[in-house]
């Protein structure tokens, strides 16, 4: 039996793949070759997902800790002790300290609609409760909302009008790591391939041209691109004129940043600048891919803002493969709120942010955060401040309850861990943020053990807690049709894959001057917003790997080896400086916290900058990872992470 589904892990590219069933059991895993994006390919790390479902690792059956936090020891229970502590444990909560001390915390380790993060799973539970509201800030929010300060959406070009560019700047993003379908319609464009990133990447290894331009620096670049078209007299003064506004105040920010000086803020030689510069003024259409990379810094969401408005200056955002593409996700007209049901909530209630996970749970009051769900989520792992992370964890007074699927570094301070379904044993929806479809995914095999999907759990414990609202009993294919209200969903059911129409970008007239933005407290110009480390040393980039995807597959044996040892990447000169030979065992460390590593010299990347990849578990690598050197504080808009904003120093050990 072939079942299709989807693949929910937090990928621009959301593939349609193709359980193969044999006697109840998953035999086979591939992409699905009817998919327009995914063509029959999975990648590296989702080729293993089989292996993942049927780990020996896996947790099977819900568990109640019987050691102190942090040890990861644990008893098995019965559901039914489970929920029964849960409710009780919640109850008493709710009378004490008010529905508002309850945190649901949803991570990026499900982005489907249904079971996991864009759908905020649970969400109608907690919200009868009156628990806080989870703003998921760690990924992407920098950058989409200093979008749509120039834009009106955070939505961008499709990206299979890449296939159509003559030009194509690859922006602070690595597609043959993370979401290499996107490369296809690069490659068959034959498009001049321009690579922006600090590090030379695998991506970077296969463009045309390669600049390196210091972490954080990227919207003195776009502004200096801009001065070069505006000198060359370049600029498409009738899209400028006709579906723009705040040109002429714009045009003064452009005069400031000359060439000669975004060479000196970015580290770029002023000819290379000029010739990019040049080569865009005279190249329609031109297209620019960015990710999230790039705007986890303090001047992130400006940087965004900013490079928006070069399609503007040259009137590619009118033409098939110009303009530029960030994430989709504004293009799919959702049911959400009759999904999420936030009029269940009996009063307003506060909002508390995941990148500040250690704040909320270590200074938060009024009332202090006393329970915490993590779903579908890793926090030790993924969050910054890891020993602030380690510490709100630890507290003996939180009552913590992880839904998971192998005891993670977070799962290690639960006192109540609940067995999840993965992939292949639940009904769920996802929508791409790299392209324009969306995704179904059908339940191909029963669970092992104990396990539930998050629907089921959800509707157990609102049960157990006796509970009346009907909505709080909907079954998945219920909370589907009502969140596909409008959409074909038979026809999504089966084919497996529904493609959405794209809305008009800009959405309205392109704002190089914007009122909401200056409202908000923001220059109402785009800018650069220097980054706000105050450290010294080198500027660490902490970028995705290639072979796990956040901490999804960090315990993945084969992946384990071959991602190898935990390295730090430094350029010869900077080792040279610190006494560093290749191969070499390192520390990497600030005043915020430290990892170990093996140093890679290597001039992959430019000198003052040193690189890493996240994912990794600290279980696995001396106790910490990268993300103890990681500050938490937030970014320029809308509260997003600062991964990249980290000034280290590396010494030998």
């Amino acid at each position: 039996m072939k079942v299709l589904g989807a693949c929910p892990l937090d990928c621009p590219d959301a593939c349609s793949w193709v359980v193969t069933v044999e006697d109840g059991v998953a035999v086979g895993l591939r992409g699905n070759k009817d998919h327009p994006v995914t063509r029959g390919a999975l990648c590296v790390k989702v080729n293993r997902y089989l292996e993942q479902v049927d780990s020996p690792e896996r947790i099977r059956y819900p568990m109640r800790r019987v050691g102190r936090k942090g040890e990861g020891r644990f008893e098995r229970i019965s559901w039914d002790e489970a929920l029964g502590e849960i409710a009780e444990r919640l109850d008493g909560i709710v009378r004490e300290y008010g529905g508002e001390a309850i945190w649901p915390f949803h991570g990026t380790g499900s982005l489907g609609y249904i079971q996991g993060l864009e759908g905020f799973s649970g969400r109608r539970f907690f919200n009868t409760l009156g628990a806080s509201l989870h703003d998921p800030t760690i990924c992407s929010i920098a950058g989409a909302v200093g979008l749509k300060y120039t834009l009106g959406t955070s939505g961008g070009m499709d990206p299979e009008h890449f296939a159509q560019s003559k030009l194509i700047l690859l922006w602070g993003t690595n597609p043959l790591t993370s979401g290499h379908h996107g490369w296809k319609f690069i490659q068959d464009s034959g498009a001049y391939t321009v690579a922006i990133d600090p590090v030379r990447t695998r991506t970077a290894e296969r463009c045309d041209e390669h600049l390196a331009p210091l972490p954080g620096t990227d919207a003195a670049l776009a502004l200096g691109l801009m001065h070069v078209i505006l000198s060359l007299g370049a600029e498409n003064a009738d899209y400028i004129a006709e579906h723009t506004e705040g040109f002429d105040e714009f045009k003064g920010r452009i005069a400031e940043f000359t060439p000669e000086r975004v060479a000196e803020i970015t580290g770029l030689p002023v000819e290379k600048i000029t010739a990019l510069g040049e080569r865009i003024a005279r190249t329609r259409p031109t297209a620019i891919k960015a990710s999230q990379g790039m705007q986890r810094h303090a001047g992130g969401g400006m940087a965004l803002r900013t490079l928006a408005c070069l399609p503007g200056i040259t009137g590619d955002w009118a033409i098939p493969g110009g303009g530029l593409h960030y994430s989709t996700s504004g293009h799919f007209d959702l049911n959400l709120p009759e999904l999420m049901r936030f009029d269940l909530l009996p009063h307003p209630v506060r909002t508390l942010s995941q990148t500040r996970i250690s704040d909320g749970l270590l200074d938060a009051d009024g009332p202090p955060v006393k329970a915490l769900f993590v779903i579908a989520a890793n926090p030790v792992g993924s969050n910054p401040n890891q020993s602030g992370v380690r510490r709100g964890l630890a507290r003996e007074d939180l009552f913590t309850v992880v839904l998971e699927h192998f005891p993670t570094d977070t799962v290690d301070y639960a006192d109540i861990v609940l067995p999840a379904t993965m992939q292949t044993e639940h009904l769920d929806v996802l929508a791409a943020y790299g392209n324009m479809y969306l995704v179904w995914n059908e339940p191909a095999v029963a669970p092992p053990g104990e396990c539930l999907s998050t629907t089921e759990t959800f509707r157990r414990l609102a049960h157990r807690m006796g509970l009346t609202e009907p909505a709080l009993y909907d079954s998945d294919e219920d909370l589907a049709d009502q969140l596909l209200k409008g959409f074909d969903v038979e026809r999504l059911r089966a084919d497996g894959f529904l493609r959405v129409d794209p809305k008009p970008v800009p959405n309205g007239k392109l704002r190089f001057f914007s009122r909401r933005a200056e409202l908000a407290g923001h220059d109402p110009l785009p800018a650069y917003t220097p980054p706000a480390d105050p450290g010294e040393g080198l500027v660490l980039i902490s970028a995705a790997s290639h072979f796990f995807l956040n901490s999804t597959f960090g315990n993945n044996p084969e992946l384990l080896r071959r991602s190898g040892d935990s390295a730090v990447t430094l350029h010869p000169l900077d080792a040279a400086a610190r006494g560093i030979e290749n191969g070499a065992p390192v520390t990497v460390h600030n005043d915020r916290g430290s990892f170990e590593a093996v140093a890679e010299v290597s001039d992959q990347v430019r000198p003052g900058v040193a690189a890493t990849t996240k994912g990794r578990w600290a279980k696995f690598t001396g106790g910490a990872t990268v993300n103890a050197t990681i500050a938490e504080r937030d970014s320029d808009f809308g509260g997003g992470a600062v991964f990249h904003d980290n000034r280290v120093e590396v010494t030998p050990r």
